[in-house]
């Protein structure tokens, strides 16, 4: 395509540089992953990192702003995925262009400098603009026909369209009571040739008048009863699609026809060797690679739940769109480069992430492109012979199996015309969640009901405080007295115990009465402000209103403390051995030890873990006071102080100093890094698709964990009678005399089942002209059974083969089909039929599959029934 004259990136710097101009902030695009949202899976507007200002609960240096804020919708209320490369206009990922005056300039200021922009600067025609308005909204009218000059014909009023008043395509409202208000929507008209119709008629749904800016004026506070009243400081929020303004100005109709979108669709077709540049697939691929590669950057990686669940989704989606084209090994991650190289500028955590993008890329795909085919080819019998409906219990399968998500299986029904049976799936998929349920029952307390007042945590400076019972709670429900052997809850009025948050586990303690006395064993949250003290009365009676002593206990909090402030020490050394990409998931601190889980996407070595412990050691040996300073957020982010994707943090934080870490935290610590005592890493390992799990030990804990090893070598040396010195070179001796017997042991086997191989070639007998063959080999390894099933495919020709072995409970099975047969018989669906009577599962390719089993005591009985399968089959 010829140069545009606005490219994509020349739109956003000239959208920021046109509002910087009017006194706005430039603000940086937000994580995709909401930190002040629970409600929102992923960001999916502009405004979404200004929400709380919206509501009142934070307060900005500034009262404007401007941003190109990165948006995904693929999941949840917000998920266009399923349109996504089959219309002009669907993204999963997006970018929205905004503007806001939080209290400051209102409706004049924000239209006027919307006309000007789209007239002055990207110089779009007048005539081919038109408004809307609320219905009632005559200010805004008044705005665009007598200040601006826009023909009343082209201001569009629209009233209550929605069932309800302010139901309406033109007002605004945050949720069902709140921040409210009408709002005025910019449309661009393609021209007469376009099938369709202006807003507000019945052929506004066609595609000649587009949307491209919508100004929301949030000036009402919605009540319960659906009445408004006028805010005092009304505000404005407007967004405006990018990839839609481009399409505009760069004069094409389609999203996937502008510069950004021409080069990856380009990269797309290099890297699956497609040359139809409108494939769909190829839109799909290229739409994807960004919404990966952002959700990547900002910490999200493929998993089986959440916001991993949906980031994997995409990947497989694109993937599958790739095979579609004839692509069978893993092309996606090439791309990275090509999106770097196009948007690294706009975003420069995008290219500072590039390798670690391409790496969990290439990861996934790797996993993925290992079963797309086996269950693709069940997807294509399943829909073979004219079928118009998937069954659900096939689609569970390809998810439960295969790892294809429901959508991926829809998506390649929608192109054949066929439906799934969703119903069908959610049975299936409720039945196996309620077996795990049966297996897995566990007890959960009943929320505490408390609208008292919050009480005061002094438990940074102490551990002791003299403090009034002001609520008491048995069996969930609010009580005045506790007695002897009862187990509660006590809430006091001021508490030195920490609360279970951040990973830190709750203070245990007493609780001393002139009455009773209460035994802490765990301090729980029963809102973010207010400690509940969960326990049992030792002895006596305790009552609301009483005075007590509240002890903490000091040896397991010193030892919680050591392990805590050693995790934030261990994070940095993360950093610095494996890279900046290393984000926090999730953490565990308690007395015995700290459990640290992190974004990576492969183990930890021997030697980085070595240089992870020589790090945090160091610091520790520095002995350096740690500090805790409370700041507002804007103060904290001045420092540099590591922050948590996701994390909601209040309007003052408290920032940590340890050595040379600096992160965010609540929770409690050592005075000097020194008091930390020895550091131990004592496992690694991986918990999820590219998250690993780090656990260490510090102070005495880590001094009995040498000892305990120190233990373990003297023991293992005098077992083989050698000096401690001398153990490694007896043991790898030991190994080489054993592994000498493993081969003596393997040539027998294989020479034991060769000898029956040959035997059995007699057995087999003729089923419809295929030889047939199941039998159960004795003294046979898993390469033995191999072997000998290659030699009876050679020597049967035409043929289906079960081998079975059995040692004590354990069966393993082996099935082998010759290339002739596989059109009819299948060998993984014929093993998988096997398995299933013998308390196992399995799969591989058609012609050759392996399984094991539970049961050998029903294995005579499922080798009796292969034959009966096979030949139905025949």
């Amino acid at each position: 395509m010829t140069t545009p004259t606005f490219t994509v990136a020349d739109i956003r710097k000239s959208f920021l540089d046109f509002f910087a101009s009017k006194g706005h902030t430039v603000v940086p695009s937000s994580s995709l992953v909401p930190g002040n949202d629970p409600t929102l899976m992923f960001t999916n507007s502009g405004m979404v990192q200004f929400k709380d200002v919206f509501l009142g609960t934070d307060k900005r240096p500034y009262v404007r702003a401007a941003s190109v804020q990165a948006c995904l919708r693929a999941g949840g209320k917000h998920n266009d995925l399923e349109n996504v490369g089959y219309t002009a206009r669907h993204h999963t990922f997006f970018e929205m262009l905004g503007n806001w005056s939080f209290g400051d300039y209102f409706k004049r200021e924000s239209l006027k400098w919307a006309w000007e922009l789209l007239t002055q600067v990207y110089k779009l025609p007048a005539e081919r603009l038109l408004a809307t308005v609320y219905a009632e909204d005559d200010e805004a009218y008044d705005i665009w026909t007598k200040e601006i000059g826009l023909p009343p014909e082209r201001v569009i009023r629209i009233g209550d369209n929605k069932g309800g008043r302010y139901k309406s395509d033109n007002f605004w409202m945050m949720a069902d009571t709140g921040p409210c208000g009408p709002c005025s929507e910019i449309f661009y008209d393609h021209g007469e040739h376009i099938p369709g119709g202006p807003p507000g008629s019945p052929g506004e749904d066609g595609d000649r008048f587009i949307e491209i800016w919508n100004n929301v004026f949030m000036q009402f506070d919605m009540a319960e009863d659906g009445s408004v009243t006028p805010l005092p400081a009304p505000c404005v929020d407007t967004g405006m699609g990018l990839e839609r303004l481009a399409a505009i100005l760069q004069h094409v109709h389609s999203n996937y026809e502008i510069d950004l979108f021409d080069a990856l669709i380009k990269a797309a077709a290099r890297e699956t060797g497609c040359t139809d540049l409108t494939n769909k697939s190829l839109f799909v691929i290229a739409d994807h690679i960004r919404a990966t590669s952002f959700l990547v950057s900002d910490g999200v990686i493929p998993g089986n739940e959440g916001r991993g669940y949906v980031q994997r989704r995409i990947i497989r989606r694109a993937i599958r769109h790739g095979y579609k084209l004839g692509q069978g090994k893993p092309f996606f991650h090439k791309l990275v480069p090509d999106l770097v190289a196009l948007m690294g500028d706009a975003y420069p955590n995008l290219a500072k992430q590039q390798q670690r993008i391409v790496e969990v890329l290439k990861a996934e795909e790797e996993r993925f492109f290992e079963t797309l085919a086996n269950g693709m080819e069940i997807l294509d019998a399943a829909l073979a012979d004219g079928v118009k409906v998937l069954p659900g219990e096939v689609a569970f399968k390809l998810h439960d199996t295969y790892g294809f998500p429901l959508d991926l299986s829809a998506d390649v029904c929608r192109e054949r015309g066929v439906e799934v049976d969703a119903a069908g799936f959610n049975a299936a998929m409720e039945a196996q969640k309620a077996k795990g349920r049966a297996a897995g029952k566990f007890k959960m307390d009943r929320a505490l009901e408390y609208t008292g007042e919050s009480n005061l945590f002094t438990g940074y400076d102490q551990l002791e405080a003299a403090a009034k019972v002001i609520a008491l709670y048995a069996d969930g429900v609010n009580v005045s007295t506790l007695k002897e052997g009862q187990t509660g809850t006590v809430v006091l009025d001021t508490t030195p115990f920490y609360a279970e948050s951040g990973g830190q586990v709750g203070d245990e303690g007493v609780l001393v009465g002139a009455a009773g006395t209460f035994e802490v064993g765990d301090t729980q949250k029963i809102r973010a402000d207010v400690f509940g003290h969960q326990g049992t009365l030792a002895q006596g009676e305790i009552k609301v209103g009483d005075s007590v002593t509240a002890r903490v206990n000091t040896a397991l909090r010193a030892a919680t403390v050591r392990n805590h402030s050693a995790t934030h020490l261990m994070h940095l050394a993360l950093r610095k051995v494996l890279g900046e990409h290393v984000q926090q998931k999730g953490s565990l601190v308690n007395a015995e030890r700290t459990r640290f889980d992190f974004v990576h996407n492969g183990p930890v070595t021997d030697a980085q873990i070595r240089e992870i412990e020589a790090l945090v050691n160091a610091e520790v040996l520095a002995n350096e006071a740690t500090d805790a300073s409370v700041m507002d957020m804007e103060s904290a982010q001045k420092t540099g102080a590591m922050m948590l994707f996701g994390e909601k943090y209040g309007e003052t934080v408290r920032v940590l100093t340890i050595g040379n870490s600096k992160e965010l935290c609540g929770g409690t610590h050592v005075q000097r890094t020194g008091d930390i005592g020895l550091f131990k890493v004592v496992g690694e390992g991986g918990v999820a698709a590219g998250v690993r799990r780090i656990e260490a030990v510090t102070g005495l804990n880590a001094l009995h964990y040498l000892q305990g090893l120190e233990d373990t070598v003297a023991q293992t040396a005098s077992s083989l009678k050698v000096p401690p010195a001398e153990l490694q070179a007896r043991v790898a001796q030991s190994i080489d005399y054993a592994r000498g017997l493993e081969k003596e042991l393997s040539v027998l086997k294989a020479r034991l089942a060769s000898s029956q191989g040959d035997e059995l070639v007699q057995q087999a007998i003729d089923l419809k002209g295929v030889k047939f063959l199941a039998a159960k080999l004795e003294g046979a390894d898993v390469k033995a059974l191999r072997e000998t099933m290659d030699k009876l495919k050679d020597k049967l020709k035409t043929a289906v083969i079960v081998l079975a072995v059995a040692e004590g409970d354990k069966v393993q099975l082996a099935v082998g089909v010759t290339k002739d047969t596989t059109d009819k018989v299948k060998a993984g669906e014929l093993v998988n039929f096997i398995a299933q009577q013998v308390g196992g599962k399995g799969g591989g390719k058609p012609d050759m599959a392996m399984a094991g089993g539970t049961d050998a005591s029903k294995l005579p009985a499922a080798l009796a029934s292969v034959q009966g399968w096979v030949a139905e089959r025949l």
